[in-house]
């Protein structure tokens, strides 16, 4: 059946504070209906544990993915599309900020499930796209409105509209990746380092900045500072903030807890 196969993997490195999601499924890494559900399944795993402070998502094949299992879709009954795309982009969702390594081909899917992860890095031979013009569809799983908060409405319409690809130069010019690397080596440590470097913050201020980012972009300019002040706040009444500014005065590196 062709809306099987494929694996979703959950690795932990970084004394269990990263979890790397690896995407398997070939060399072009095609997204089955199965691996759309693992994705989700996965990440109800990762927010339930307390330990986890950072996410990676990755693929093992030679590109990040080339989308989805068109000729799968064909099986899949109409109603079930109703919730297309909420398990693709659990990411977004995840109280854990997500890192998105790309490295090849990160086209329809599997440029969804990349726009709601928070930070992408990608090599220089990366190209995204999403192409569903070609099949006589539209993205479905956020890509129309992720893509037109990201880049700007003109330039989504032009690029969803005739699906035409963007490079890894022009992608890091509009900001939907925040760096580019050589190859995959380069990439993934790189990635490793700055997962490295982002579990070691407050768990708490890091799942407040993403949340006040997220609802406060979706929303008028008030909006967002009044979020944006309660939280800080919030913020001032916890452990975290106690032992950051106690080792900033002590001169030393603060032990975060998430408290």
């Amino acid at each position: 059946m062709a809306l099987t196969g494929g694996e979703v993997l959950l690795e932990r490195g970084h004394e269990g504070r990263v979890a790397y999601l690896t995407l398997s499924n070939g060399p072009y890494t095609v997204i089955t209906w199965e691996m759309r559900q693992a994705v989700a399944e996965r990440f109800a795993v990762i927010d339930a544990d307390p330990d986890v402070r950072v996410v990676v998502v990755r693929s093992d094949g030679e590109h990040f993915t080339s989308g989805g299992d068109i000729a799968g879709f064909m099986e899949v009954d109409p109603i079930d599309f109703t919730d297309l795309g909420h398990n693709v982009t659990a990411a977004a969702r995840s109280p854990k900020p997500v890192i998105a390594a790309v490295d090849g081909y990160c086209f329809g899917v599997g440029l969804e499930i990349a726009l709601s992860c928070d930070i992408r890095l990608a090599t220089a031979r990366s190209q995204f796209a999403l192409p569903e013009m070609n099949l006589g569809m539209i993205p479905g799983s956020g890509g129309t409105q992720r893509l037109a908060r990201l880049i700007g409405l003109s330039r989504a319409k032009f690029h969803i509209m005739t699906a035409t690809r963007i490079q890894a130069a022009q992608a890091l010019d509009w900001g939907i990746v925040a760096g580019l690397h050589d190859d995959r080596d380069a990439l993934h440590s790189a990635v490793d380092e700055l997962a490295g470097r982002m579990a070691a913050f407050s768990p708490a201020a890091q799942r407040t900045a993403k949340e006040v980012l997220d609802k406060g972009a979706d929303g008028p300019l008030y909006t967002g500072i009044e979020l944006e002040r309660k939280a800080y706040a919030m913020l001032r009444s916890t452990h975290d903030f106690a032992e950051g500014v106690a080792a900033f005065t002590e001169k030393r590196k603060p032990d975060f807890t998430g408290r």
